[in-house]
C-alpha cells in the first residue's frame, strides 16, 4: 500500500482519537473536542489537522499551525503521531513535510515540535534537523486505587468556589489564567491580552469541565484555580494549575487541585493525568505529594524552517 496525507476530514475524529490515545496513552481528548478545534481554530493560526493514510486506514496525524498569540512572530508548531506498529513506513517524514511546506508558506520561521523521548523518536527528529531543547513530564495518577492526601485547610477568609459560578462575567477567570500561563516555563512567549478568543477557544473547550474546576477566593479575587479537562467518561487532566503573583508560596494551588481532584473522583473519574515543565519544580514537587508517577517524558524539538 502506498501512504498518502491529506487533510482532516470530520468523519475521521473518532479514528484520530483513537490513535492518539493508543500513541499517547495520557491524553486527554474526544471526536467532539477534535471537531471543535478544527471548527473554531482562530485564523491567523493557520491551523491544520493532516493525517496520514495507509489502505483506507488513518495511522498517524498532526496537528499544525502559527503560534498567533506569541509575542515574536514566525513561530509554528507540528507534532507527528504515527501508530506504533506502523512506523517504519515514511509516514511521519510525509507527516512532517507537509506540515513544514504549510507552515513556511504561512510566513512561519521556526518550527517547535514535540518527540517522545525514545531513541527511536529523537533519532526520528535529528534525522530531519530538528535540535532538542526542554523537556516536559507526563504523569498519572490511579483515582480508583489509591487514597488521596488529606487535603489541606482552607485559611480563614479563604474561598472555594467552581469555574461554574463564574459563567454570567468568566472576566476574573481570563485575568486569573493569563497572569499564571504568562509566567509558566517554556519557548513560546504568550501574549495573553484576547479575551474573546480565549472564551472561544479556552472557555467554551468541550473538554473543560467547570463544575470540576476549582477557584480558590481570597477576598472576593481570584488567587488560584485548577481547570479539570476531561472526556466526560474515565479520564482527567489538570489543563492549568496556577496562582496570581500576590498569592504565590501559600499553597492555594495545591488547595484547590485537591479539592478537585476528590470530586473528580467522587464522580467516577480513575485515571488523572496532568504534566509539568521538567524545571517547574514546585508543581512538580505538589504533584509528587497527590501521588502522581510520571508515565512518559517528551523533549521538544526545533528546527528553523524559515
Amino acid at each position: 500500500m502506498t501512504v498518502i496525507v491529506r487533510d482532516f476530514r470530520a468523519g475521521d475524529a473518532e479514528a484520530v482519537t483513537r490513535l492518539r490515545r493508543a500513541v499517547l496513552p495520557f491524553d486527554v481528548t474526544t471526536a467532539d473536542a477534535l471537531r471543535f478545534e478544527v471548527r473554531t481554530a482562530h485564523p491567523a493560526k493557520k491551523y491544520r489537522v493532516l493525517v496520514a493514510e495507509d489502505g483506507g486506514e488513518i495511522i498517524g496525524m498532526t496537528h499544525c499551525g502559527i503560534a498567533y498569540d506569541a509575542s515574536e512572530p514566525g513561530l509554528s508548531f507540528a507534532s507527528p503521531v504515527v501508530a506504533a506498529e506502523r512506523r517504519g513506513r515514511g509516514a511521519g517524514s510525509l507527516l512532517l513535510r507537509a506540515a513544514e511546506e504549510h507552515l513556511a508558506a504561512e510566513g512561519a520561521r521556526t518550527l517547535y515540535s514535540w518527540v517522545q523521548d525514545s531513541p527511536a523518536s529523537r533519532a526520528f527528529a535529528r534525522r530531519h534537523g530538528y535540535a532538542p531543547r526542554r523537556s516536559a513530564h507526563f504523569q498519572r495518577l490511579d483515582l480508583a486505587a489509591g487514597a488521596l492526601p488529606e487535603p489541606p485547610e482552607p485559611p480563614a477568609g479563604v474561598e472555594l468556589r467552581t469555574a461554574a459560578d463564574y459563567e454570567d462575567d468568566p472576566r476574573p477567570m481570563f485575568a486569573a489564567d493569563a497572569e499564571a500561563t504568562s509566567d509558566e516555563p517554556g519557548d513560546i512567549a504568550t501574549d495573553f491580552t484576547d479575551y474573546d478568543d480565549w472564551i472561544r477557544h479556552t472557555w467554551e473547550n468541550p473538554l473543560l469541565d467547570r463544575g470540576l474546576s476549582t477557584v480558590v477566593v481570597v477576598d472576593g479575587e481570584v488567587a488560584a484555580f485548577t481547570a479539570a479537562m476531561t472526556d466526560r467518561e474515565t479520564r482527567y487532566l489538570s489543563g492549568m494549575t496556577g496562582t496570581v503573583r500576590a498569592h504565590r508560596g501559600r499553597g492555594y494551588a495545591k488547595l484547590a487541585k485537591s479539592d478537585s481532584l476528590r470530586r473528580a473522583r467522587a464522580a467516577g473519574f480513575t485515571d488523572a493525568f496532568t504534566s509539568n515543565d521538567a524545571d517547574n519544580g514546585p508543581m512538580l514537587a505538589i504533584n509528587r505529594w497527590f501521588g502522581y508517577e510520571v508515565c512518559a517524558t517528551e523533549v521538544r524539538h526545533v528546527r528553523d524552517i524559515g
